[in-house]
């Protein structure tokens, strides 16, 4: 199965390495660095790289390769969940899976990563049991640990690997019992100089955080479950039940939890939020450019869309651009802010516009001119544009929770349940 696996920083670097089997060399990640440099954009190096001894895959999570090394043929996805698994397992136990955050809790990632493989095969991966096993990094435990020399690995089994129910310990008890649900939706989408939606898609999660005593059995229903496709359930979902009624029967973890993920690929059940109205133009044989851009809420049911941020990639000819936003602060500076595209050996500089939250009376703009240097020729092509954005209470496909019913249990927990729509890679042409 998976023999060893490095860390890569962004700059390149394997900062960590571990190795369940025989030592692999660290000259096998040759190969992931040569479709690196191939690649025109960090996220698009290849997921599975074959070399002439051994496969590695890999995954890309706030800036960081998770890079595994397998010598006989599995399949892919299943690794590569996994490796999603280990990166989710570092933001639970640390807050956040950065590089300083790994360095810093160096003993406890190991830690983690011995009991979540055995010899190479998944073992424990569910957060309750792996906590039992491994008591989270605190201040108070770090310097205990470093004064006696003691470790966080627990002393006694975890309770959820003697029972049926693997992924629940035992014995849970609270004062409050509550159970919330986020329903999270990013949305895909390509849009063309004309407004016409080219591509659009929704890649939705249904995220739980649930407290609640004793071992109790939940049914959640939804207004429209037919709108659900490809999805991907918690191993604690009853799957013969959601085929034969579309309600979702599990006896929940203990905590934070992802339920389900799921595809939305219909193009006509996508709903575009936002429009753009754009102007962006260079004459010929001119130093000077034209761009005009406004923003404005589409098919959002009434919810505001807030934590708008505009970004456009501007040709390397423009040397300066003095723009005037009705809303929100740019910032563009063709000297620090340099990309490269590799693939074109096309140099391009980053327009950076910070909208916030859009009101539909009075839609944020940002008009003016752009100069260009002197006898440079008039671009091949106006720059894409590229938007992020959020919608709170607005699960953008439509899905709605009917109702979440508790069996097993006779006290009345607190439920509640949140949408949210975010951008995920939204695209406008010009």
């Amino acid at each position: 199965m998976i023999h060893s696996l490095f860390l890569v920083n962004a700059s390149g670097d394997i900062f960590l390495e571990k190795h369940w089997k025989s030592v692999v060399s660290r000259s096998v990640c040759d190969y992931f660095f040569e479709a690196l440099e191939r690649a025109t954009e960090p996220e698009n190096v290849p997921p599975v790289i074959p070399t002439p001894h051994h496969y590695l895959i890999n995954v890309l999570r706030h800036r960081i390769y998770f890079v595994a090394v397998i010598q006989s043929e599995v399949p892919p996805l299943f690794v590569i969940e996994f490796l999603h698994r280990v990166v989710d397992t570092f933001q639970d136990y640390f807050g956040v899976c950065t590089e300083a955050a790994i360095k810093d809790n160096v003993v406890v990632v190991y830690e983690l990563l011995e009991e979540m493989l055995d010899n190479g095969f998944p073992l424990a991966t569910e957060s309750n049991i792996l906590k039992e096993l491994i008591k989270p990094p605190t201040i108070l435990r770090t310097v205990v640990n470093t004064i006696t020399g003691s470790t966080n690995v627990g002393e006694q089994l975890p309770t959820g690997q003697l029972s049926v129910v693997p992924w629940r310990r035992t014995g849970v008890k609270y004062t409050n019992n509550e159970a919330y649900f986020d329903v999270v939706e990013e949305i895909d989408a390509i849009i063309d100089k004309s407004g016409s939606t080219i591509t659009a898609e929704i890649q939705g999660v249904i995220d739980a955080c649930v407290k609640l005593t004793g071992m109790p059995d939940l049914t959640l229903s939804f207004m429209n479950p037919r709108l659900l496709d490809d999805v991907s359930f918690h191993p604690c979902v009853r799957f013969k039940r959601w085929e034969a009624e579309r309600i979702l029967s599990f006896i929940p973890p203990d905590g934070n939890f992802r339920l389900l993920s799921y595809h939305v690929s219909s193009q006509n059940l996508v709903a575009i939020p936002v429009y753009v109205k754009h102007n962006i133009s260079f004459r010929e044989g001119s130093s000077q450019g034209r761009f005009e851009l406004t923003l404005g809420p589409k098919q959002t049911m009434g919810k505001a869309v807030e934590s708008v941020l505009v970004s456009s990639q501007l040709p390397r000819g423009v040397l300066n651009a003095n723009l005037n936003p009705s809303q929100g602060t740019y910032t563009f500076d063709p000297v620090t802010k340099l990309h490269i595209n590799v693939a074109t050996n096309c140099y391009w500089q980053l327009l950076s516009w910070d909208v916030g939250k859009i009101n539909p009376q009075k839609l944020p703009s940002l008009k003016g001119s752009m100069s260009l240097q002197a006898g440079a020729s008039k671009p091949d092509e106006n720059p894409t544009i590229n938007i992020q954005f959020k919608i709170q209470q607005l699960a953008i496909s439509g899905l709605k929770v009917n109702r979440l019913d508790m069996y097993g249990e006779k006290y009345k927990p607190f439920k509640g349940i949140k949408y949210m729509t975010k951008a995920g890679k939204f695209q406008v042409r010009t």
